[in-house]
């Protein structure tokens, strides 16, 4: 049987040439040819009535949303309540997910683990291996402690067998782990180029959302820790899952950029044992260092993380510098640091120009939200004078440039929560003062970082 030729489709204008080329004819523009399927002709006649578009071009009469019914969608639990929370309460039928981290992170041992635990519900599953061989994959499930396990697994990295398995054994939830050791026949480029990870998730996609089978789809990450392959990816599925943490350590962060079903930048924290990948119920001891005294230059700070509140511990280290000051922080934004030192300069009249200075998240968590800024100023200050903050102290605000120090969305959540875990003394913006007292804390509230500063002096 003769290969179908191929055209190479410029991403940018969609003009085509027969062969690759660096840059593109139509436009100029540079890298931007992708090998692509040519259409067959009469093919966008009857497209809809092929088997891959029928169960997504259902025609429809034109109706406003208030007379349209909507259903809530059903969830499949997947056993690991930290999984389920992530994914906005389980598996969605026919939903689409895009889980993606460094190599050696957990993702497959995380997703058998899921697989394992529906099974045993008596859900029908597939694991799709392109990486491992059957064998493979099961000495690690008896490493990981799934005796007797029923997970089906299907060693196969090319897409038309996969789509013709799927459709045979109809699971409920299938597994492809990964979508860059995945092909079609369609295309000649390699496995893992950008043509062939966007025909075979599109296939993929379509298969879920016709048959309504959940399909998870592992992907790759490159250096920066952005996902290997088009950013289209990522626009194709329902929700994206990104796994963070250092290998090295025991602690694993599982974080939704996108979810259609449910809210976003929840995250999901996992310890990992020789038994696999176990949920942490109390994240926040993670990320506190147990000292038997306070020290200088620590600051608990309680951000949110989606819909859960969290502390972590934030620890500066302001050192006598060279003629060049260094400004280092890890786990938070090193230009914001630098906003913040001038703003401590020009509104506290606390200079560090002449000081090197290190910030730290404590326990690897990255921390992008500004209502740090408050706790960052306090760290620091405190590391400078060599004074400790007091103990069972917190605080939250962001800080402007005018040295206003501005509310931190769901305030209350946040000293609710630091008061259940025992600190008493907190330093937080006048907006997010409680109206009635919350027991055991006593609330300091500020508007503007001199304030601040003078209120820590007076605990101190």
């Amino acid at each position: 049987m003769a290969k179908e030729k191929t055209l190479y489709t410029c991403t940018e204008c969609a003009a085509t040439s027969p062969r690759w080329l660096g840059k593109c004819p139509g436009c100029g523009a540079w890298n931007t040819l992708i090998e692509t399927v040519p259409e067959a002709a009469g093919a966008g006649k009857n497209r809809l009535s092929t088997p891959q578009y029928a169960g997504l071009a259902q025609a429809q009469a034109v109706a406003p949303l208030s007379s349209i019914e909507a259903t809530e969608v059903v969830r499949t639990p997947t056993g690991l309540e930290e999984l389920d929370r992530v994914l906005g309460g389980g598996v969605v039928e026919g939903g689409v997910v895009l889980i993606g981290g460094d190599p050696g992170i957990g993702k497959s041992t995380l997703l058998l683990q899921a697989l394992d635990a529906l099974q045993r519900a008596h859900l029908p599953t597939l694991y799709v291996t392109g990486e491992e061989s059957g064998a493979q994959v099961a000495l690690r499930s008896r490493r990981l402690g799934l005796e007797g396990s029923q997970v089906n697994v299907l060693a196969e990295i090319q897409l038309e067998k996969i789509l013709a398995t799927v459709q045979a054994t109809q699971p409920a939830v299938c597994v492809i782990d990964s979508i860059q050791t995945m092909y079609s026949d369609q295309l000649t480029s390699a496995p893992g180029s950008v043509a062939q990870v966007r025909e075979c998730a599109a296939h993929l996609t379509r298969l879920a959302k016709a048959t309504g089978i959940a399909i998870v789809l592992v992907g790759h990450v490159t250096k920066e820790g952005s996902l290997a392959g088009p950013r289209v990816l990522e626009h194709m599925v329902d929700t994206v899952l990104y796994f963070e943490g250092d290998t090295h350590s025991a602690f694993r962060l599982v974080r939704a950029i996108k979810n259609r079903f449910g809210a976003v930048n929840e995250i999901g924290v996992f310890a990992m044992t020789e038994k696999g990948l176990k949920g942490v119920a109390n994240p926040s001891a993670i990320f506190l260092s147990q000292h038997s005294e306070p020290v200088p230059g620590s600051c608990v700070l309680v951000t949110l993380e989606g819909t859960r509140p969290m502390l972590v511990e934030i620890q500066a280290l302001v050192d006598s510098g060279g003629p060049s000051p260094r400004r280092l922080s890890v786990g938070l934004e090193r230009d914001r640091l630098a906003m913040l030192l001038a703003v401590l300069h020009r509104h506290a009249g606390i200079a560090s120009a002449d000081q090197d200075v290190f910030v730290n998240a404590v326990g690897g968590v990255r921390i992008s939200e500004p209502a740090a800024d408050l706790a960052v100023l306090l760290s620091i200050t405190s590391s400078l004078r060599a004074r400790a903050l007091p103990k069972g102290f917190i605080a939250f605000g962001e800080v402007g440039l005018a040295g206003e120090v501005r509310p931190a969305p769901r305030g209350q959540e946040r000293l609710k929560e630091a008061a259940k875990l025992g600190f008493t003394v907190a330093v937080v913006p006048k907006a997010n003062a409680p109206k009635k007292p919350i027991p055991g804390l006593t609330i300091h509230a500020v508007e503007r970082v001199e304030e601040a500063m003078q209120a820590v002096r007076e605990l101190a």
